[in-house]
């Protein structure tokens, strides 16, 4: 799978995609995402470290940029399952760890938010 979003990011690379921005309500979306990730209290785990909910963001935020720049992601969903789930160096999937509670994928974990987010 981490190979087939490499060759793709690679071919639209070379043929020159320009950079396009989430439409705003996914770019809103997202950005409520990320709040309640922040806000939460979890942890975030990449590559075998914990995170802060801050660090998190950070990070997904940066992860968000280069995938508008490459035109790889038009909503919130696509930016879960092509940012957010998974170390692209690594391939590890990302975890949510909220106080006593066993770690779950970050997937699932935002995917119940969006929900959530999307309910109100």
């Amino acid at each position: 799978m981490m190979r087939k979003i490499l060759a793709l990011v690679f071919a639209l690379a070379c043929a020159g995609v320009q950079a396009a921005p989430l439409p705003p309500p996914a770019r809103a979306e997202v950005e409520a995402l990320l709040t309640r990730l922040q806000s939460s209290g979890c942890q975030f785990n990449r590559n075998g470290s914990w995170y802060s909910g801050a660090d998190a963001r950070s990070h997904l935020l940066r992860k968000l940029e280069y995938l508008e720049k490459k035109d790889l992601v038009k909503s919130a969903d696509q930016f879960i399952d092509l940012g957010a789930s998974s170390s692209s160096s690594s391939g590890k999937p990302y975890l949510v760890r909220c106080g006593a509670a066993a770690p779950v994928e970050s997937k699932a974990w935002l995917s119940a938010e969006l929900k959530a987010i999307r309910a109100h």
